[in-house]
């Protein structure tokens, strides 16, 4: 088993819930040894999330950020644990916490207290807002950011209510940038010796994520709104229904909506005034979407989707989780992991989406139980 692409990587791991268990997950998978810390009375609240997995004290949504970590529980009210984490802080690169911005100067675990032990550690933190700015006090929920972020008022149907977009982007994304901003100063650190601090929040990230919709108005000075499934800057490519379901189609250049019409027996769209170029698809783009959907409604979705693709137009399914997670494509790709654990028996997450050929990222820690890790990192003590 290779020891993975940041083996000597030292991580301390104060967060819970999503953003931050995701972020040092993925470097954990990539061979960084991250230790978890734990509050006291049940650890990290995705421990108890979604009811129990039926056999031991953990929920399945801790299983599914946690991989390949250690846990041990510290009370940081306590001197004698804080100062046990002083004690592992100061062997470590990197520190990542999610408190509310003003807690860990209260707890003396801010990034100056740490600098102190550590000089060049690397200060992550992630909030819902950022450390200033005058939402900086307001609690991080990825629901909330998504809707100040502007992500809720372009997600769903055009005309409908607001609806946040079905994964938590803000979440995640934070989680993602994260890491980006880590291993960033794990480079710097590498070459100079020098530590800092980094930060980023769910509203950032969300924003951040906004590339097409900031441009959008920028470039018009139109609000972004609620487009469904299709995209702000080309046609046809969005979500069609067949005669048994649905499927989407990406022709969003003209050699592929020349391509789309000869595959849907109507060739004489593509020279069509009202259709001819991508702003003309644009303008009338309900009207083409009905003509198409017309079409598509004369046959299965297996049967359009291998059509189009035949034809050289991107196409493809939209799927259940189900059958997501049972696709062959998913299952080549290795994006299932199942994990040996000592209660649960085995465990699944999810793979690895980046893949590395010489250190590739690999499971090789289940999910820890809580506090299973404190003798070997206090040393057996209190």
């Amino acid at each position: 088993m290779n020891a993975g692409a940041l083996a000597g990587m030292k991580v301390i791991d104060l967060t819970q819930v999503m953003a931050g268990p995701f972020s040092t997950m993925l470097l954990a998978d990539l061979g960084a040894d991250v230790v978890k810390v734990e509050p006291p009375g049940g650890g990290d609240q995705t421990r108890h999330s979604w009811g129990r997995s039926g056999k031991g004290d953990d929920g399945p949504a801790f299983f599914a950020l946690n991989r390949n970590k250690r846990s041990v529980v510290l009370d940081l009210r306590d001197e004698q644990d804080r100062q046990h984490l002083l004690d592992l802080v100061a062997e470590a690169d990197v520190v990542v916490e999610n408190y509310r911005p003003g807690v860990t100067e209260r707890l003396g675990i801010d990034y100056e207290s740490l600098r102190a032990v550590a000089p060049s550690i690397i200060y992550a933190s992630i909030t819902g807002f950022g450390s200033y700015g005058p939402y900086s006090q307001r609690a991080g929920y990825d629901l909330i950011a998504q809707g100040l972020a502007g992500v809720m008022s372009v997600t769903g149907s055009p005309g409908g209510p607001p609806v946040k977009a079905g994964v938590p982007v803000a979440d995640l994304g934070s989680g993602l940038f994260c890491v980006y901003g880590i291993l960033s100063a794990y480079i710097h650190k590498l070459r100079t010796g020098e530590g800092q601090r980094i930060e980023t929040s769910l509203y950032d990230s969300a924003l951040a994520l906004s590339v097409w919709e900031a441009t959008e108005y920028w470039a018009s000075g139109q609000v972004p709104v609620a487009t469904g499934s299709a995209h702000r800057m080309s046609a046809p490519y969005q979500a069609f229904e067949t005669a048994d379901g649905w499927m989407t189609i990406g022709a969003n250049n003209q050699r592929l909506w020349g391509y789309l019409c000869a595959a849907l027996g109507r060739p004489e769209l593509e020279s069509d005034e009202r259709f001819a170029t991508n702003p003309d698809r644009m303008r009338n783009r309900a009207e083409l979407a009905d003509l198409i959907s017309e079409v598509l409604a004369t046959d299965t979705t297996d049967a359009w989707v291998e059509r189009l693709l035949a034809a050289g137009v991107p196409a493809g399914k939209i799927q259940p989780y189900d059958a997501v997670l049972a696709d062959p494509h998913t299952q080549a790709r290795e994006m299932v992991q199942t994990i040996p654990h000592p209660v649960e028996g085995t465990v699944q997450t999810l793979g690895f989406p980046v893949k590395l050929s010489g250190t590739p990222a690999q499971a090789r820690r289940h999910p820890p139980l809580l506090d299973e890790h404190r003798d070997e990192l206090l040393g057996g003590q209190a």
